[in-house]
């Protein structure tokens, strides 16, 4: 069964801009539509379905660089067709659009290997617990008050999440009162229980980001993510070590060497990965062992539904994020996918990520 009789013998790429239920934007860039770019594999009558959230330009990349590489190799070889995936982008460059591609044929490969051995993918993988923690994310800079409001009572009052996130870094000298208001705004809403988290999303310089959390100390924020640039390793190391929140990133991360890199500069205390971008299922394991070998945790960066059984296979997991659109778009289209319960995502108990994309929804959206 794991010869030549299991070749990959289609490979299929599309993409859909789906909008967003409101205008989005964070401390340094805005949106209001979101790309699902989805992968189909094919085994005989096997299927395995594989996504990432980027740029429509990762289709023809797949179909060009990508399909030629992995159809007629062994279904059952996904790290064998990361690698020879990875060597096809050379010349193009891995990081960025080929990375996105790279990972949801990965996620495909995977979904159709637990498939075709009727496992549920936490299974195949080698699971330590059957769901995971997730915290909620949005808070979106161009939310107004009630907004903001609704959301997180959300998931605070509705999803049973104790810890949520939102977007700040409008750091300019004359918005950061905004910033800080926001903060308080969060803190007030959520009560004194649940932990409070901010992303700047590398808008503020170091020492604004420390002057900022001294500002709000009373409002207990414990997770500062991308106070700076996630290049700025010296940057992310100066604020880690002089504010109490913990600080995060990697989540541009798109090969093994970013994350060595971000660990040994000893610039974060929780590790974040992204297998939509870094390489997919198979590298987030990599860089689950590369977290633990520095003694860190790591945190699944967006995609919860891409990362639920992954996350799930690693014992220095933090959580996964329940990010607001992602989220969003995953109940939409996705059967199969359901919410969080008591700040829990549990894992589906069917062959494969136990997913099934609705495609006649997401028709109206496909751009490619």
């Amino acid at each position: 069964m794991h010869g030549s009789a299991t070749p990959v013998t289609d490979l299929i790429a599309a993409a859909y801009t789906i909008p967003t239920d409101s205008p989005e934007a964070d401390g340094t860039l805005s949106w209001d539509t979101t790309t699902l770019v989805v992968v189909t594999v094919h085994c005989g009558d096997a299927a395995g379905t594989g996504w990432t959230y980027g740029s429509a330009a990762a289709v023809p990349l797949i179909r060009e660089l990508l399909a030629p590489q992995v159809q007629g190799r062994n279904a059952f070889d996904v790290s064998g067709s990361l690698d020879v995936m990875v060597r096809a982008v050379r010349n193009a460059g891995r990081a960025g659009v080929a990375g996105q591609a790279i990972s949801a044929v990965d996620v495909a490969l995977w979904d159709l290997k637990a498939r075709l051995l009727d496992l549920p993918l936490h299974r195949l993988i080698g699971a330590v617990r059957d769901d995971v923690p997730v915290y909620g994310s949005g808070g979106f800079t161009t939310y107004r008050e009630h907004q903001l409001n609704v959301q997180l009572n959300d998931w605070t009052q509705n999803l049973g999440i104790p810890r949520v996130k939102i977007k700040i870094g409008e750091s300019w000298g004359h918005r950061m009162p905004r910033d800080i208001s926001r903060i308080r705004q969060a803190r007030n809403v959520i009560g004194a229980e649940c932990e409070l988290y901010v992303d700047a999303n590398g808008g503020y310089r170091a020492k604004q980001a420390v002057r900022l959390m001294r500002d709000v100390a009373d409002c207990r924020v414990s997770w500062f993510e991308e106070p700076v640039s996630s290049d700025d390793l010296p940057g992310l190391r100066a604020v880690r070590e002089a504010v109490d929140a913990e600080v995060a990133a990697g989540e541009y991360g798109y090969d093994l060497t970013y994350f060595r890199r971000m660990c040994a500069g000893e610039a974060v205390d929780c590790l974040q990965a992204d297998a939509s971008r870094c390489g997919g299922i198979t590298e987030w394991l990599r860089v689950a062992a590369v977290a633990a070998a520095h003694h860190l945790q790591l945190s699944a960066h967006c995609a919860p539904y891409l990362h639920a059984h992954v996350a799930a296979c690693v014992p220095n997991l933090r959580h996964l994020e329940w990010f607001h659109d992602h989220a969003r778009i995953a109940l939409r289209y996705f059967e199969g996918a359901a919410p969080p319960v008591d700040g829990m995502l549990r894992l589906p108990d069917r062959p494969g990520h136990g997913l099934t994309l609705r495609w006649a929804d997401l028709e109206n959206h496909r751009v490619l």
